[in-house]
């Protein structure tokens, strides 16, 4: 077989070395330049070059999704990806490892492979299903299996899981399914004994329906630990004659104040953000602007919308 020839069908994008040879496909084959090495056994075709990423974070992100995809064929009966892995690739705003997680119920075999972390679970602890052709964690299971993360940390991951893509103006994706659901993270989490089962309780009655980013979950998290009242979230405002102002991130209707977070915007999207708040100012909005600097002072932020909502007529 040519050293660069076609490969038989039946293999797939990654396959396993002693597949390969079974399938009749020569060792000088498999040295290949149009293959990968990811894991020992394992062949990767290369793929083209990818766009580049818009962050950083994609671009982990995206790496360990192709690892995983690499993995696949490595994995043992009744194993699957977890933890962190599982949250990544569901698509869930999570701190990035470096290692694959893949777990197995019961006394069935751990893999063994440099970069890859093997978990055990107890039977009853853990759902496995498919994703993007991938075994692994149930949302509402692998929400419950990262009970290290912080209260805010798990309340952003629940969000994610639990969004409702609702009707309204200009929303993408509207009627999309959840993820999963607040009864089904309680179930996982009631399953046994969880790493964390403290923080995890403390997050279950934060977590909302209809948050759409996880700085806009850890805002309103400082809002409410603050006791502030409940703002509701990402609700469309319109001027007294119907004209649209924009969607806002969160909102306190009865005192006329709106808390924004502003991630990093370039460009015309920094443009359309600006006339957006400049437009709700104008019709008589108090808009609070929030950044990652800000949030790493909690107290202060808390402060900021305190002031703005005695203002407009809350009285704690």
């Amino acid at each position: 077989m040519a050293r660069n020839g076609p490969l038989p069908e039946e293999l797939s994008q990654s396959f396993l070395v002693g597949d390969a040879l079974a399938a009749g496909v020569s060792a000088g084959r498999l040295r290949g330049s149009d293959l990968e090495r990811p894991f020992h056994g394992v062949r990767r075709l290369r793929e083209a070059m990818p766009d580049a990423p818009a962050s950083v974070w994609d671009a982990r992100r995206a790496d360990l999704l192709r690892r995983a995809h690499a993995y696949a064929p490595k994995l043992g009966a009744g194993q699957f990806f977890s933890h962190t892995t599982a949250a990544v690739i569901w698509g869930a705003p999570v701190p990035l490892d470096a290692e694959l997680h893949v777990s197995v119920i019961g006394n069935g075999s751990l893999p063994r492979t440099r970069g890859v972390r093997g978990r055990r679970v107890r039977a009853g602890m853990a759902v496995a299903v498919f994703r993007d052709g991938l075994p692994v964690s149930s949302p509402a299971s692998t929400w419950a299996m990262r009970g290290e993360l912080s209260v805010p940390d798990l309340v952003a991951l629940g969000d994610y899981f639990c969004r409702v893509w609702r009707e309204g103006f200009l929303r993408p994706d509207a009627g999309r399914p959840p993820l999963t659901t607040p009864r089904l993270l309680d179930t996982a989490l009631a399953a046994g004994r969880r790493r964390g089962a403290e923080r995890l309780r403390a997050a279950l009655p934060l977590i909302r329906l209809d948050s759409w980013s996880p700085r806009e979950s850890l805002t309103r998290v400082i809002l409410v630990q603050a006791r502030l009242p409940e703002p509701q979230l990402n609700i469309d405002l319109w001027s007294a004659r119907g004209k649209f102002l924009g969607c806002v991130d969160m909102c306190f209707p009865e005192f006329g104040v709106v808390v924004e977070y502003q991630g990093r915007l370039h460009g015309d999207r920094h443009a359309k953000d600006v006339e957006r708040i400049e437009r709700l100012r104008a019709h008589g909005w108090v808009v609070i602007q929030v950044t990652s600097e800000l949030i790493r002072r909690p107290a202060e932020l808390a402060g900021r919308v305190r002031t703005a909502l005695l203002a407009g007529g809350w009285r704690p």
